[in-house]
Formats: C-alpha cells, sequence, structure tokens
C-alpha cells in the first residue's frame, strides 16, 4: 500500500498527534525497562502547534486520515527531532524512513548543519533504524550540553540509562 504522502505539518493537524503517539507506545508495552514509564504521558496537541508554527514539522496521510509524523524544533544551526511515530496500522510500510528523509532534505534545504534526536540504543525501531539513515550516536556529551541535558532528564523521568543515545547526523 503506497497511497499515503508526506507534507508539512499545518496547526489544525496537531489534534491528531497524541493519539498516534499513543498507540504508537504499545511497542514499548513489553520492554521491562520501560515498565514505569508513563505510555499515556505523550505531547499535547497544543505542544505541537507550538513546534508546527516553527515550520519542519511533517506529517503523513493517507486521503484525510494523518497517520504519522515527525515534530522537531530548531536550536541554532540544528534542528532536533522531539518525536515520530507512525500509527501501528500503518507500519512496516516505509513511512518512517520516508518522514525521516523528508525532514532531512527540508532540514538541509533551510541552511541546518545537522539533525539531533535522543533514543534507545538497542531497539531496532530507534539506534539501529537510524544508523541505517547517517545517524551516528554523539559520543562525547560533554562537547554537545544540551543533548547531555536532554538525556539526563529522560534518565531522570525513569528511562534507562544504559540504553539511552544522543545521535547527530551531519547535513550538506
Amino acid at each position: 500500500m503506497s497511497d499515503w504522502r508526506i507534507r508539512l505539518a499545518r496547526p489544525a493537524d496537531a489534534d491528531h498527534l497524541p493519539e498516534i503517539e499513543r498507540a504508537a507506545a504499545i511497542l514499548f508495552a513489553d520492554d521491562p525497562d520501560c515498565a514505569a514509564f508513563d505510555l499515556d504521558d505523550v505531547w499535547s496537541a497544543q505542544e505541537h502547534r507550538k513546534l508546527i508554527a516553527r515550520g519542519h514539522c511533517l506529517v503523513a496521510e493517507v486521503g484525510d486520515r494523518i497517520v504519522g509524523f515527525l515534530t522537531t524544533q530548531p536550536f541554532g544551526h540544528e534542528l532536533h527531532i522531539w518525536e515520530m511515530d507512525v500509527h501501528p496500522d500503518m507500519q512496516g510500510q516505509g513511512i518512517g524512513a520516508i518522514l525521516l528523509r523528508a525532514c532531512l532534505v527540508d532540514a538541509n534545504n533551510a541552511g541546518f548543519r545537522a539533525l539531533t534526536l535522543t533514543t534507545f540504543r538497542d531497539l531496532p525501531w530507534n539506534g539501529p533504524f537510524y544508523r541505517r539513515i547517517g545517524f551516528v550516536e554523539v559520543a562525547d556529551l560533554a562537547a554537545h550540553p544540551r543533548l547531555a541535558s536532554e538525556i539526563a532528564a529522560e534518565i531522570e523521568a525513569g528511562l534507562p540509562a544504559e540504553r539511552r543515545v544522543a545521535m547527530i547526523r551531519f547535513l550538506g
């Protein structure tokens, strides 16, 4: 099935994104390291709208139904990916990879020097997925205080330190 398309997110799209994030979080339900983590604690529509207003968030849709999204925020010369999710009934069709590649094109065209994110190092749809698209692990977090701070906040929120990783994909 390839009747989906990718486009820039619009403010009204934000109302649909928390539901997709909640549905996609089911992938973490059986992970014992995430047992204490509230899988219903997702980005609110209002938080998404604020980031959408900055112009670099994307959605995937089938007809009028939004089935995936990628939410970003600019930080100087870097564009940070806060969240990327595809609804479980649409996974396995390459939507996540296309969202990420479209984000790379948009970021490069907008003059950003890199894309950054934090993720699980070991889950196939996290670290290994991003590595296949050219992301590398930030080896020296002391040299990247914003990402170090994000990893520290995630660990404080209950995510396992040994499994979290900051990644970067240089552009240009």
